[in-house]
């Protein structure tokens, strides 16, 4: 298997038979964990690099398949839940289980719903509209979980 195809599909999640992208998400959480005992920065700076090599292990793999976004492709569900859980956990960076619960599921509503521009963003050529869509889901989600949690 190539590099581009072992992280585009975040070594293998997206090869499953049943929501490739929740299970792409869910194999996101042992990295979200990984990077998120390292501190802010070492969060951050995780978080950019998952995206901007998922936008290249992305755009390679779709041309490879000759398909404009592959099921397959999971790297951007890794880059959303990065972002939704780290805007989730705010400047404190604390670890809150249910906030990051609640970043993540709101996560997955906008990545399947898309509403308004996280549609429309998807346009964008190659690996950028594959990961596109799913930064601002997670832009989104996190959010929303920031909001829910001035709540609790």
């Amino acid at each position: 298997m190539s590099p581009a195809r072992l992280l585009a599909t975040w070594f293998g999640c997206g090869y499953s038979r049943v929501a490739p992208g929740t299970v792409g998400t869910v194999g996101a959480l042992p990295f979200v964990y990984v990077l998120h005992t390292f501190g802010l920065v070492a969060y951050w700076a995780g978080t950019v690099l998952v995206t901007l090599a998922g936008v290249w292990a992305s755009g390679r793999v779709a041309a490879e398949l000759g398909v404009e976004d592959p099921q397959s492709v999971v790297i951007d569900e890794v880059s959303g839940t990065l972002i939704a859980v780290g805007l989730a956990s705010g400047l404190a960076f604390r670890q809150d289980f249910l906030v990051f619960g609640i970043a993540v599921l709101a996560f997955r509503l906008f990545d399947i719903w898309k509403p308004g521009p996280i549609d429309s963003i998807q346009s964008l050529p190659q690996g950028w509209g594959i990961m596109a869509d799913d930064v601002l889901a997670g832009i989104a989600a996190g959010m929303v979980a920031q909001v829910a949690d001035a709540f609790f």
